[in-house]
This record gives C-alpha cells, sequence and structure tokens, in this order.
C-alpha cells in the first residue's frame, strides 16, 4: 500500500502560510508528496520553500492562475486536481498549506489505511479538525465551523476536488467515508493581524474578484481584528512537533486586544451560531445539529 500526499500553494511566504511545516507533517507516512506550485507575485519563494525541506520524494508541478478571475473559487479545486492527478498511490492525502498533523496520528493513519485498502465502500477518511484563532492557544468549538473534513481519499476511482476544495466528490456525489481517530490542526486564522487583513481581501479577489472583495473587506492595508478572544475555548493539548519554529516567531499578543468602536460581527459572534454551538455543546454532547454533510458515513 501506497500513500501519496498533495496539495497546491502560490505566496506562501506573502500570506505567512506554513507550507514547509505542512508537508514535513504528513511525510513520514508518504511515499510521495507533490505540490501544484502556482506562480505567485514578484519575489514569491513558494518554490524554495518547499526545495529546502530537501526530500526526494516531494514532486513540484508548475502552474499558473490564469482562470482566477473567471473560476473564482473553484481556481482553488483545478490547483488540487492538478496535485491530484499527477499522485500514483493508492490512498491520497491532503493537506492544505495551513493545515498540518500531528505526529501522534500518523500511525493511527496509516493502521486506518492498511485496515481499509480492500474495502471498497470507502473512497475517503474523515477528520476531525481543529481552527486555531489568533493565536495558537484558542481553537473554536462552534457551529460555525466545520468540525469534521475528508482528507484521505482513494486514488484512481474518479474523486476530484470539490468547489473551492474544501471537500470532494465522485462524479458530483459524495464521497462515502469512514472516519479515522486524527486531527487536522488548522492554522488559517493564525497570522499578524497585518498579514490576515491581506490574506482575507486576497481570499475575497478569488472568489468575487478584487473589486467586490474591495467593497466587501475595505483596503487591504491595515489590520484584521479577531475581536475578543476570552469567549473562545482555549486549547489544552499539544501541538505538532513541527510548528516548534514556526510558533516561536509568534509576536503579536499585543494586538489580539479587543479595540474600540464597532465592527461587523464574525461569523462564530452572532445570535445564531452562538445559540447553536450552545445546543451542541451543552445538550447534544458535541453532536453537530442542522449542519450540512458533504460525505456519506460508513460504518467500519
Amino acid at each position: 500500500m501506497k500513500i501519496s500526499g498533495f496539495s497546491f500553494c502560490r505566496n506562501a511566504e506573502k500570506f505567512y502560510y506554513p507550507l514547509a511545516e505542512s508537508i514535513r507533517s504528513v511525510l513520514p507516512i508518504c511515499d510521495e508528496f507533490v505540490v501544484a506550485v502556482g506562480k505567485g507575485d514578484p519575489g514569491d519563494r513558494t518554490r524554495e520553500i518547499i526545495a529546502g525541506i530537501g526530500d526526494p520524494r516531494i514532486r513540484i508541478v508548475d502552474t499558473e492562475w490564469t482562470d482566477r478571475e473567471r473560476l473564482k473559487g473553484w481556481v482553488h479545486s483545478q490547483q488540487t486536481n492538478i496535485a491530484l492527478r499527477a499522485c500514483q498511490g493508492d490512498w491520497c492525502f491532503y493537506v492544505q498549506s495551513d493545515e498540518v498533523v500531528h505526529e501522534k496520528d500518523l500511525p493511527v493513519i496509516r493502521a486506518r489505511c492498511e485496515q481499509l485498502q480492500d474495502d471498497e465502500r470507502v473512497e475517503g477518511l474523515l477528520f476531525r479538525y481543529l481552527h486555531f484563532w489568533g493565536d495558537y492557544d484558542h481553537v473554536h468549538r462552534s457551529h460555525a465551523w466545520y468540525p469534521r473534513e475528508i482528507r484521505m481519499i482513494r486514488n484512481k476511482i474518479g474523486v476530484e476536488s470539490y468547489r473551492s476544495a474544501q471537500s470532494f466528490r465522485r462524479e458530483g456525489e459524495r464521497l462515502r467515508v469512514a472516519t479515522v481517530d486524527a486531527d487536522i490542526y488548522h492554522y488559517g486564522w493564525v497570522r499578524p493581524p497585518s498579514l490576515m487583513k491581506a490574506k482575507e481581501v486576497e481570499l475575497a479577489t478569488t472568489h468575487h474578484g478584487r473589486a467586490k472583495a474591495l467593497q466587501k473587506c475595505g483596503t487591504a492595508v491595515g489590520e484584521f481584528c479577531y475581536g475578543a478572544l476570552d469567549s473562545i475555548p482555549r486549547f489544552r493539548g499539544t501541538h505538532p512537533a513541527v510548528m516548534a519554529d514556526w510558533m516561536a516567531t509568534f509576536d503579536w499578543a499585543d494586538k489580539l486586544r479587543e479595540p474600540e468602536g464597532g465592527r461587523p460581527q464574525h461569523r462564530h459572534e452572532r445570535l445564531k451560531y452562538r445559540w447553536l454551538s450552545w445546543v451542541e455543546q451543552c445538550l447534544l454532547r458535541g453532536r453537530v445539529h442542522l449542519g450540512v454533510r458533504g460525505y456519506r458515513g460508513v460504518r467500519v
């Protein structure tokens, strides 16, 4: 049994992606790792960052995001599928550039793939998610955030990335998936506020075009407001070892205070999501209520 890791990225340094850490976190169980590297802005060092890992199992596929404005968020799926089509393994492990896997979970993940290798009912594996917010000590448990997602898929059965590359489909249908006792550490909302603001505008540009992005987010200059963190649950676990050096650069704690004046509410701050979160955590013991599932569960 072989496992291929795959991802896509561009402008990794400019937008503060822990790309090298993401790749390194899953390499121990991968026979190869394929990255679709898009042509970035002038001075983009994404290719050099990947090469600096120094592992012969890594292969780079050079691409250009020429259709970004037309494809909107689908360009992420396009780039994901370019990397996926180059994978040769029996299973394909997808980690986006801001997602990292803890070393303690790697043996569990590999064992689960081996266990289900011949069970053709299972088309993918479903991982739990830890969504960090603002810093490395606060993690969302809110209904506003997806609690699980598919990150391991069976290769060569027609599975493709879907919409903005959050999940996968097979001929337009939801995948049949089994759970795996492992977490994805999502650091996409842990950035210096100035870079988080720039990333917010960049992502909105991809989905809506530049004009609407600036209308929605305002200027790309300035700082992102995370809001008060005292309502966000504290994280009591440990982070992946590969993140140690990256986390040591954290220096924006003094900018995480709630500023004076009004601002638009974040999704998790809205009454609807606060109420649903309370119901799920206090009455349903963590079970999602009124959630949307992009997969079909298989009991194994």
